[in-house]
């Protein structure tokens, strides 16, 4: 179960430089708040992927109802609530808006997974 897959590792790695490219150089109304999220939810599944070995369905069940309860949380001010209003990291990785959107944002990106998963990373 516990394993470092280099492969998920590297996805990880260059997603999360996509991510970071895009908070600081990109201020648009599509790319940031819709392709950022799909990403963001690849780059959990690639992250958790890189040190456990659990099949495909399961990961991405889990990384979308991560992703569902961070939204939520969102909807409820979490980050006023534990006084990290202050805290630029903590309004950047929690988030500070609810949206209906972006819970499709985490769907379209667990589907992406899934599809990737299936026919891609199968076949190779």
């Amino acid at each position: 179960m516990l394993t470092f897959n280099k492969t998920y590792f590297i996805y990880t790695i260059l997603i999360f430089l996509v991510e970071v490219l895009i908070a600081l150089f990109v201020n648009d109304s599509f790319i940031r708040p819709y392709l950022g999220d799909v990403l963001v939810v690849i780059l959990v599944y690639c992250f958790i992927k890189s040190f456990l070995k659990l099949p495909v369905l399961p990961v991405a069940i889990f990384v979308l109802i991560f992703s569902f309860t961070v939204e939520f949380l969102q909807l409820f001010n979490i980050v006023e609530k534990l006084h990290l209003e202050q805290s630029k990291i903590a309004r950047i990785v929690i988030g500070t808006s609810f949206s209906w959107i972006d819970l499709l944002t985490y769907i379209i990106g667990v589907a992406i997974v899934l599809l990737v998963e299936k026919y891609w990373l199968k076949n190779t």
